[in-house]
């Protein structure tokens, strides 16, 4: 179009070409201008969504650190400090990007956008940069410090990438602010300081989301440190034959989850958490089976979460001597009430059915009292029914016995006593059962004296009377006054009689 000669037409035909890709050029840069303030529009709805995200995040990390303070807390003293960081940067770009549209009567018209003087002259001085470029470079670095120096080395990927995002490196021997802002359309920078509040945005998301995540993580690895292999059988006492029955699980251990509460068997023990671990140190018990039964409370979500727990164990005897048995030693005695001692391993008295022949039976759990009738041997059956579901029945055999004889008694002596015929007057019979099991007391009632030479006398009670003191004012010195056909009976057992007394033998002195 420029060669030759052209005539008038052709140079008028060529200035229209000229107009037209002129106004092409201008209205291509008008659409590009609108582009920008549509992605300021999207990416600053974004930032609000992002906003609205990141204050739940922090208010419920907040909350975990006040249900779970020793896990927790520090975790939500670093987001505290992200967070102050986070929105006095964010403030500081608001007011920076007030300061660009000041003089701008509509925000929306971004077509009108298009001036590079505003940032050129609050940035830059020359090849310098003013004192505002240089607090907005010294703004962002000191942002990107502050996020990798309150993470720490823990979290390296999120230090790169929070590198990346605030990155003010100079490249290609161009300064990094010189490339971001000088000569750019106003709405294009207006944009990139958008898309920096973003950033900030995502990191705090990004942060809040690695807290969390790691100590999840961290709970969640299966590692002895974190969890247990626990038994937990049906129940803590077999007999031999029987199935050994229950599960084994696992559990999650965490030294760092304290509950706030713990009660077992109505009893408040939050005293005894230590290391996450609910110390147990309770009294076993009488015989037969117990149980545990209890809550531990945590705080979840600023409310209480109770977790209730439940286990039995039985409590056996626990053995003080060997047991010794002699045989055909089986024996009870008639006219005493014999105490019977009844158990069976593993089993509680109360869960015992016991019943007797010839007979009476009293008692109830382990303790009993047998007495014993007309017959020549009684029977003690005990019949329990096991967990296992089998039941044992038992027999023991008695052989019954009358009370021996008794012996007859002077100052407690049995046999020959020796004493004085005037002591003797005035000396109390008794009797007794010397070598009996049973500590039976008896009573006398009548007894006969025979004094050598003089005719017996039958005295009532147990002293001497008138008749026989004037038989026994005869006796010599050697002689032996004989107390016979002695009749006693059991003190409170009015019903039983005595089948002999042995007589004592009073030898005189003087």
């Amino acid at each position: 179009m420029a060669g030759g000669k052209m005539s008038a037409r052709q140079k008028m035909i060529n200035l229209m070409y000229l107009v037209f890709i002129a106004m092409l050029a201008l209205n291509m840069s008008k659409e590009v201008l609108s582009a920008f303030g549509f992605m300021n529009e999207e990416i600053v709805i974004s930032n609000t969504a992002t906003t609205k995200k990141n204050t739940l995040s922090y208010e419920g990390l907040a909350l975990k650190a006040e249900d779970q303070p020793e896990k927790f807390r520090s975790l939500n003293e670093k987001a505290k400090q992200i967070k102050t960081a986070s929105s006095s940067f964010y403030s500081y770009l608001a007011d920076l990007k007030s300061k660009m549209t000041a003089g701008i009567e509509d925000t929306k018209d971004y077509e009108t956008m298009d001036k590079t003087d505003f940032l050129d002259a609050y940035f830059f001085q020359g090849d310098n940069y003013t004192k505002e470029g240089q607090e907005f470079v010294d703004k962002i670095e000191n942002y990107r410090e502050t996020v990798i120096t309150t993470l720490g080395s823990d979290f390296k990927a999120l230090n790169e990438r929070t590198k990346f995002r605030f990155n003010t490196t100079s490249d290609n021997n161009q300064d990094w602010l010189d490339r971001r802002y000088k000569g750019f359309p106003l709405i294009a920078s207006l944009t990139n300081i958008t898309q920096l509040q973003a950033n900030v945005k995502n990191t705090e998301s990004d942060v809040l989301t690695s807290l969390l995540g790691g100590q999840l993580e961290a709970d969640s690895k299966l590692t002895t440190n974190n969890y247990k292999g626990i038994v937990s059988l049906n129940k803590t006492a077999y007999f031999a034959g029987e199935k050994v029955t229950g599960q084994v699980v696992l559990g999650r251990y965490d030294s760092n989850l304290v509950p706030n509460k713990v009660t077992l068997n109505g009893k408040d023990i939050t005293n005894s958490v230590e290391n996450g671990q609910v110390l147990l140190d309770i009294p076993a018990g009488n015989v037969g089976e117990k149980t545990i039964k209890g809550e531990i409370t945590f705080m979840q979500d600023g409310k209480p979460a109770v977790i209730p727990f439940e286990s039995k164990y039985s409590v056996i005897a626990e053995p003080s001597s060997a047991v010794v048995s002699a045989d055909k030693m089986n024996v009870v005695y008639r006219g005493v009430q014999n105490p019977i001692s009844i158990s069976l391993p593993g089993v509680s008295g109360n869960n015992l059915k016991v019943s007797a022949t010839g007979g009476r039976l009293t008692g109830s759990g382990s303790k009993y009292s047998f007495s014993a009738g007309s017959g020549n041997t009684a029977n003690i059956n005990v019949s329990a029914k096991l967990s296992s579901g089998k039941t044992v029945n038992s027999k023991a055999t008695f052989r019954i016995k009358d009370i021996p004889a008794a012996m007859g008694s002077a100052r407690g002596q049995f046999g020959v006593v020796q004493m004085p015929k005037s002591s003797l007057a005035n000396t109390p019979i008794g009797a007794g059962l010397p070598d009996f099991v049973f500590d039976l007391k008896l009573q006398v009632k009548s007894f006969k004296v025979k004094v050598p030479g003089q005719v017996t006398v039958l005295v009532t009670g147990t002293k001497f009377n008138a008749q026989a003191k004037k038989a026994l004012s005869k006796a010599r010195r050697g002689d032996v006054v004989t107390i016979f056909d002695i009749k006693a009976s059991i003190v409170g057992n009015s019903t039983y009689q005595l089948k002999k007394v042995i007589p004592v033998s009073i030898e005189i002195t003087n």
